[in-house]
């Protein structure tokens, strides 16, 4: 097997203060970690999420055994999404595809995992066609062509259809007082053993229509929010804040919805204790980041961006998932045409936690889909 790399790579500047290190400020980094196999260098894919830590990526290895160089790369937002702009994450994206293309690989592919996928769709969506020239709250991202090299192909794998989705699908609607994560309406609390599972339709109405309003009075809140901070003399262009309880799918309980071979729960544990924590989706924010990622006006959609691309995609479906299910599978389907192909992973977890044959499976399925491009 070749040798694990490190893949040191220098960006462009971003927000003031978007690190607390005056070392990445000044010299704005990311890293990866790549294994390059012997041979000609035919085909290398970029597995990348907006804010995990995929430099051991479970992909990186199988995929370099069957003939591809894999890099599982970082952005500048590894581990907090506080401050995380998603046009800037393509931006690094970008530049770890450049990094392929210098080294001299023909053909670059990104594979989207989790989070990931929605991610690469938006990156090649702007690679092709560049339209992002304001972020969410309608500063200019200065994001030019040369920063977004257009890669080949896209293999998405348990992959979420973006972070504006995922924060409608999940709020907690329950939730009567912003700054108290106590507050509950039991009418509207999935958690309550009064509502039984399976939910009843009139119950889970009421529970969607209610995310949707909760979520709109949030990104009313920040939009105002930020009008007053910017008409405000000497006041910050920007502030935190944070979301409570934002782990409320009703598929985590009740397995009838959306129905796949997944157990009851999180892909994090028991969902209610999750949907309490103090570190989880989305929890704590900046306004312009929640605009970016978490809000009606994000521009990183997946299927919407998926639909203006033009290259072949792949798409693994991980059935065991708890966190992706057939509706999601429907909509990258819908959107990639005749240009997507699912493979299914049968009984798939999904993060393939203590299934290393099922690895293999969606390694041979991305190798095979590469080496053909």
């Amino acid at each position: 097997m070749p040798e694990l790399q490190l893949a040191v790579i220098d960006v462009k500047p971003g927000a003031s203060l978007e690190s607390q290190s005056g070392l990445q400020m000044l010299r704005p980094r990311i890293y990866g970690a790549y294994q390059a196999p012997a041979g000609p260098k035919k085909v290398a894919a970029i597995v990348m999420h907006p804010t995990s830590n995929f430099m051991g990526h479970y992909l990186i290895g199988p995929l370099a055994a069957r003939g591809v160089c894999c890099m599982g790369l970082n952005s500048r937002y590894m581990g907090n999404d506080t401050v995380l702009l998603m046009e800037r994450a393509i931006q690094d994206l970008g530049a770890g595809v450049q990094f392929l293309r210098a080294a001299g690989y023909e053909k670059v592919v990104l594979i989207g995992n989790s989070g990931g996928a929605a991610l690469a769709s938006f990156y090649q969506a702007q690679a092709e066609q560049l339209t992002a020239h304001h972020f969410a709250d309608g500063d200019p991202t200065h994001l030019h062509p040369d920063d977004l090299p257009p890669v080949d192909g896209l293999a998405l794998c348990a992959a979420h259809q973006g972070r504006s989705k995922l924060m409608r699908d999940w709020i907690d609607p329950s939730v009567t007082d912003e700054h108290d994560p106590l507050s509950v309406d039991p009418e509207l609390d999935m958690y309550d053993r009064r509502h039984a599972v399976p939910y009843s339709n009139e119950f889970l109405a009421r529970f969607s229509a209610a995310q949707q309003a909760r979520l709109e009075r949030i990104e009313r809140w920040a939009l105002e929010r930020l009008r007053q901070l910017r008409s405000t003399a000497g006041a910050p262009r920007d502030q935190a804040f944070i979301v409570y309880r934002t782990h409320a799918d009703p598929r985590c309980v009740d397995l009838s919805i959306d129905a796949n071979d997944r157990a009851p729960g999180s892909v994090w544990g028991d969902a209610r204790q999750v949907n309490y924590s103090a570190n989880a989706m989305g929890r704590t924010t900046s306004l312009t980041a929640f605009l970016s990622q978490w809000s009606s006006r994000s521009q990183a959609d997946g299927p919407s961006n998926l639909a203006r691309t033009t290259v072949p995609t792949l798409l693994l479906t991980y059935t065991g998932d708890q966190s992706t299910f057939p509706s999601t599978r429907d909509a990258w389907l819908a959107a990639g045409g005749a240009r997507i192909r699912n493979v299914d992973i049968v009984g798939g977890n999904h993060y393939l936690a203590g299934q290393p044959q099922l690895v293999q499976e969606a390694a041979d399925a991305i190798a095979e889909w590469a080496h053909a491009l």
